[in-house]
């Protein structure tokens, strides 16, 4: 307890600290006057008796010392007293100050506003109950070749068997995404939606924040209930604390509202920011849905939690055993499939994808740091030496190393702490203005921001650039020599040669980190201009699209589809300035080039080839000639390819050199399914060029075009009962006006056939494009912008030092032109240590950039990351930006007066 009160007793003296010290003056004011007084009764002079009274009390700095060690902290007065300092210091070099407070902020906002993103995407936990036990459940299809087509993915009789035959999850459920039209509630619209089973909600563990959420019984008694997510609910019903109970209309079929989700819920985690659930439906799988086709459509996937006590591994075994009996359960016309389940933590199959991205992006912002902390340190150092004589002589009054040690930290601290919280601002500012930019590969952008990890981060980060900072001054302050440097008074000079070597070090340092930031950024531009020259196969100007989904609650017959689809591309036909209109299943760009399996006719594939898998695009009018697309050989559909004429397809140039390399494929024969499946011939009758259905920069994929009207007829066994086609897909059409001026034109056209009918997604292919392009153009401009920084601030360091270089040569140079040197060999010899500098940076940086080749390898596209022209280009943009950095101070020392330069000496 004494020790405890004595704890206490020393912090509130530290914090009142005047006031002790104005007592403690007095006291010992007090001791010597008892002692004068006693040696004026003895018969001595008042000044003799003052004399004495001070020799026999001793020291009263050192007894002031010796109080204050006892009665506080010691080393925190002595940090305050040092920080006092460092502010009178920094008061009296304002430029150095500002200067060196910018450049960290700049490096510590970049680095935090970065590290936000690393948080909020891989490091922090999934917003669930013990989220570790999560899991993705899937099949991967033996021989697909297309990771995009069915990986994790399961059908709808995997569902039911894994939910029903697994014993290693507590809860297992299976969902699916969807765009639905909802009405009842102001216009209707298009939201997106979740179909999922009623384990879900159990197995994510997460209660409503109104009301309940759906159970596993409503779900297989497909009960009509809808829960609503937080920002549906606050947008579209007011945060109406009333809602449950009522009705909305999906597709135009009503559904009961039972629940309110709380604001932070979100599930399945899709990435990008428009993709998020809006509501959650029981997913109510038809009959319909585990024969025919259906059977072996992957589109659809699974979530479970984990038992207590059961590892991922030992699931996946367990899945495994009933993925071997679904395929013994498998129909004839299925038999060839082999699966294989995956069981994948679920914060896992989140992050995957971001992965890369984000680690580039850490990697060069902590490049962009490390610039900053080298010019910092070189700025203090060159503080410390231009205050050497200053140290000298408080070494000489018998100062210690260890007092000079702390100052020098102190004051890299100060600046450190300063330019982490300008940094910190700087973040928050970059993240508010720039989470919409972030690409839609991201995950969980909603949950990026500042919160208490990002803000410790930032203050750990100050701390350390501080004190690491602080290292390269403060050894220069201790290894200051006390006789030379009084010895050499105010003579301009060398500062050392370890000063030199060490300045020297950290310019090259920059210039190497700047240099492998530099060549990224040049690789990741050719990249991108290799992208935008990539032949897209269609064109996209003065082209709109717009996707439909028409609702089965009023169009439940085919004859009623095929009504409206003419009557839609006959209003839209007649409008004035329209070339072409079509609809087509999949819209060039969108990434929605998902493949089905076909057989073709002679072909015969090398052992191991897998599946013959190809994306399908069920068209009808002419989306040929509305999107631009070249049919090199044969014709395009006409109204006579019908359901009861002989089937017909239009292969791409990939699909033609793959199957019939060196051959006419018109004429060829090819059928949907696997050899074994009972399906017709179609008959190819044309071939298209080749077209980029997702990013210009992503593999083209073999591609079949068929009549949407031959959609049934052509599935033969797959085709499930009482089957319709042609129930939604993209209308696109060319007009001779700009498309945006066409959007209003195509929505009130839909209207006036059916007025409740949303429109989604509404386009111009141009902004398609863009939208395929964003997530390259991101990494570019990202690292770009970054590589800069790092530029300007290497170049700001080379300045730097060979300024301060001249400046010390001063004398050296005034003695060159007085022994007749002229001033260009004056201005050679600084351009020569400039450069110097400079080639040693640029080789180590094209080591570094080679050593970083790996990490950017997976951004690259058709460009080498050993790209002679880039690497040669970036090394020599960088030695001219050295020589133009060390120009200045070259330029100011030729024209030193040698008569002024040598008089001052």
């Amino acid at each position: 307890m004494k020790h405890l009160r004595r704890i206490f007793l020393r912090f509130y003296l530290f914090f009142a600290n005047s006031k002790v010290e104005a007592e403690l003056a007095r006291e010992i004011g007090a001791h010597l006057a008892l002692l004068e007084d006693e040696y004026l009764r003895q018969g001595m002079t008042p000044e003799d008796a003052r004399r004495a009274a001070r020799l026999a009390y001793g020291g009263v700095e050192q007894a002031k010392q010796l109080h204050r060690d006892e009665r506080a902290f010691q080393g925190l007065s002595q940090i305050l007293q040092d920080t006092r300092y460092t502010f009178r210091q920094l008061r009296r070099s304002p430029g150095f100050t500002v200067t060196a407070i910018l450049m960290l902020a700049l490096g510590i906002g970049a680095t935090t506003a970065i590290f936000s993103i690393v948080e909020g995407v891989l490091l922090r936990p999934l917003p669930f109950p013990d989220p570790d036990r999560l899991v993705i459940l899937g099949d991967v299809l033996e021989g697909s070749n297309c990771a995009s087509c069915v990986h994790s993915s399961v059908t709808a009789p995997d569902i039911r068997n894994y939910m029903r035959d697994t014993q290693s999850f507590s809860h297992l459920g299976g969902y699916r995404g969807r765009l639905f039209e909802l009405s009842g509630t102001g216009d209707p619209a298009a939201v997106n939606a979740t179909r999922m089973s009623g384990e879900v909600f159990a197995a994510l563990g997460v209660p409503p924040l109104l009301g309940r959420t759906f159970t596993q019984h409503e779900d297989e008694e497909q009960q009509q209930v809808a829960v609503l997510s937080y920002a549906m609910w606050r947008s579209r019903f007011h945060g109406d604390a009333n809602v449950l109970g009522s009705k909305i209309l999906l597709y135009r079929k009503p559904y009961t509202v039972i629940g309110v989700m709380p604001h932070d819920f979100e599930f399945p985690l899709n990435p990008g920011h428009v993709n998020q659930s809006e509501l959650w439906l029981p997913l109510s799988l038809r009959p319909e849905e585990f024969t025919a086709g259906s059977a072996a459509s992957w589109n659809s996937r699974m979530v479970g939690r984990l038992k207590p006590g059961i590892t991922a591994e030992q699931a996946q075994s367990d899945a495994e055993r009933v993925a071997r009996e679904t395929m013994r359960d498998y129909p004839a016309y299925m038999r060839s499939l082999r699966i294989h389940a995956v069981v994948t933590p679920l914060q896992e199959d989140t992050v995957e994808q971001a992965r890369p991205l984000v680690r580039t992006l850490l990697f060069a912002v902590i490049v962009v740091l490390l610039i900053a902390c080298a010019n910092l340190a070189g700025l203090l150092l060159v503080r410390a030496i231009r205050r050497r004589r200053e140290i000298a002589v408080r070494l000489a009054l018998g100062a210690r190393a260890a007092t000079l040690l702390r100052q020098a930290i102190v004051e890299s601290m100060v600046l450190s702490i300063a330019g982490g919280a300008i940094g910190l601002a700087l973040a928050a500012v970059a993240l508010r203005v720039g989470v919409s930019l972030l690409p839609q590969t991201l995950p969980r952008v909603n949950e990026i921001g500042l919160d208490w990890p990002v803000m410790l981060f930032a203050l750990g980060l100050a701390l350390l650039t501080g004190f690491l900072c602080g290292l390269a001054p403060a050894f220069a302050a201790i290894g200051t020599s006390v006789n030379e440097t009084l010895k050499e008074g105010g003579r301009t000079g060398t500062s050392g040669s370890g000063h030199v070597r060490l300045r020297s070090a950290l310019v090259v340092a920059e210039i190497a980190v700047a240099l492998t930031l530099l060549t990224a950024s040049g690789l990741l531009l050719r990249s991108f201009e290799k992208m935008r020259d990539v032949k897209l196969g269609f064109s996209p100007d003065n082209a709109l699209a717009a996707l439909y989904v028409l609702p089965q609650q009023r169009y439940r017959t085919q004859s009623a589809i095929d009504e409206f689809t003419k009557t839609l591309l006959n209003d839209l036909g007649q409008l004035p300035g329209v070339d072409a209109v079509g609809i087509t299943s999949l819209l060039p760009a969108t990434g929605n080039n998902s493949g089905i399996a076909f057989t073709i006719e002679g072909h015969v594939p090398p052992k191991g080839a897998g599946l013959n898998m190809a994306a399908m695009s069920l068209v009808e009018s002419d989306p040929f000639e509305a999107l631009g697309i070249h049919v090199l050989r044969g014709r395009v559909f006409t109204e006579s390819d019908n359901a009861g004429s002989q089937l017909v397809a239009i292969v791409n140039s990939k699909m033609a050199e793959r199957y019939w390399p060196g051959q006419d494929p018109i004429g060829k024969r090819l059928r949907r399914g696997l050899p074994e499946t009972s399906t017709p011939w179609m008959t190819v009758v044309g071939e298209a060029d080749d077209v980029k259905l997702g990013s210009p920069d992503a593999e083209t994929m073999p591609q079949v075009y068929q009549p949407v009207t031959q959609t049934v007829a052509s599935e033969g066994v797959l085709a499930s009962v009482g089957e319709l086609s042609a129930t939604d897909g993209w209308i696109v059409l060319r007009s001779r006006m700009a498309p945006e001026q066409m959007e209003d034109t195509l929505r009130a056209t839909a209207r006036k056939i059916d007025p409740q009918l949303p429109l989604y997604q509404m386009q111009t292919m141009e902004h398609a494009i863009s939208k395929s392009e964003a997530p390259r153009r991101f990494n570019t401009v990202l690292i770009s912008s970054f590589a800069i920084a790092a530029v300007l601030l290497s170049v700001l360091g080379i300045y730097g030092v060979i300024a301060f270089s001249v400046a010390l040569r001063e004398q050296e140079m005034a003695v060159r032109m007085a022994l007749g040197c002229q001033r260009s060999g004056v201005i050679l010899v600084i351009l020569s240590s400039g450069a110097r500098l400079a080639a040693v940076g640029c080789g180590l940086g094209l080591l570094g950039a080679v050593a970083a080749s790996r990490l950017l390898r997976s951004f690259l596209f058709e460009v080498s990351p050993f790209d002679p022209g880039v690497l040669a280009l970036s090394a020599i943009a960088m030695l001219l930006l050295a020589l133009a950095a060390s120009a200045l101070p070259a330029r100011r020392a030729s024209s030193t007066d040698p008569m002024l330069a040598l008089r001052g000496e």
